[in-house]
């Protein structure tokens, strides 16, 4: 076995490549004193033998620690909220964070992480998704690791990721809902392959059984989790031929949502349904009435992330590889007692 793998891979692309050693060296430190067509052909070499290269120890020691934060779609409260907490807590760490969407990681592979590695990223945080399998090996080879917030698929992602009590949360927000007379609930949820959806439309569904009430099959829509996917999903349900008396959203958002489609065909909320939401970010105070919700620690789970991430960086070992932070259910006025 070579004693130096690194030296090993660079030399067997110079071979392939017909150039020297130092010559792919340059082009990996991005040095512009090599021709462009050379310059593209080891480039190509390297992506194909998925090779990326290793910051020294001494020059990862000497930079300052860099979280690259990768967010699944358009930044809202939801992520925001996040967001702030992982600034918080790298404030406190002496650690940058830096934000950028998923479409840079699901556009490149070995690529991406390379310009990680090359950008002195010291670990990678997604929110609301994870790598691809060969972005997670190519991660573990460039020694970086990875946290999850809010993953998509729980059971079968292997990195750390940080969450919430999704079920007992949609469990505490279908119980005061039949406690306060409704039996005609709708779950009006997020995306359907979503672990925490699925967690919480768990603890809709384990309250209603408990309280022995039927759930017509109409009265779970998944679509996704912002104001629009609630206005149209609220809609749907409210033109049912019985339609809810109370919906239960699977976000702050998309609760939202649904009381724009409540009120655009006269109904009032919450003399004629009520709505409760899930996250409890900063838009549940800016309605009126105020939004009845399930509170997610957004800014505790940003800052276990950013936290749990530089402990790994650091090759410590974590106590556990998913962290579940407790939710609240939040009541304001968007519910109220059941109509005769």
């Amino acid at each position: 076995m070579p004693s130096n793998p690194g030296r090993s891979t660079l030399a067997t692309i110079a071979a392939s490549a017909g150039v020297s050693v130092a010559t792919v060296s340059k082009v990996l430190n991005g040095r512009t004193d090599v021709a462009p067509a050379t310059r593209s052909l080891v480039q190509s070499l390297l992506q194909e033998h998925g090779y990326v290269a290793r910051r020294s120890r001494r020059a990862r020691a000497a930079a300052p620690a860099a979280v690259e934060v990768e967010v699944a779609s358009d930044l809202c409260a939801y992520s925001a909220q996040i967001i702030q907490g992982m600034i918080e807590a790298g404030a406190g760490s002496g650690a940058a964070v830096v934000v950028t969407s998923t479409a840079v990681m699901t556009g490149g592979g070995t690529s991406w992480v390379r310009g990680l590695v090359g950008a002195g990223r010291r670990a990678v945080i997604t929110i609301g998704s994870e790598p691809a399998p060969a972005q997670l090996a190519a991660l573990s080879r460039a020694r970086l690791p990875v946290v999850v917030v809010d993953p998509l698929n729980l059971p079968d992602t292997p990195v750390t990721s940080v969450g919430s009590t999704n079920f007992a949360g949609g469990l505490s927000a279908t119980r005061h809902l039949l406690d306060l007379g409704h039996r005609r609930i709708a779950y009006l949820g997020g995306s359907a392959d979503a672990a925490c959806n699925q967690a919480r439309m768990h603890g809709y569904r384990a309250a209603m059984e408990a309280a022995s009430v039927p759930v017509p099959a109409e009265y779970v829509r998944t679509s996704g989790f912002c104001y629009p996917d609630g206005e149209t999903g609220g809609a749907a349900l409210l033109d049912l031929r019985l339609p809810p008396t109370a919906i239960f959203a699977a976000s702050d958002g998309s609760a939202l949502g649904a009381m724009q489609a409540a009120r655009a065909r006269g109904l009032r909320v919450p003399e004629d349904l009520s709505v409760v939401g899930f996250d409890d970010t900063e838009v549940a105070v800016m309605t009126s009435p105020q939004l009845t919700t399930v509170r997610q620690p957004l800014r505790e789970m940003g800052g276990i992330a950013l936290r749990t991430a530089l402990r790994l960086a650091a090759g410590e070992k974590i106590e556990s590889r998913h962290i579940e932070l407790a939710t609240e259910l939040i009541v304001r006025g968007s519910s109220r007692a059941a109509g005769p």
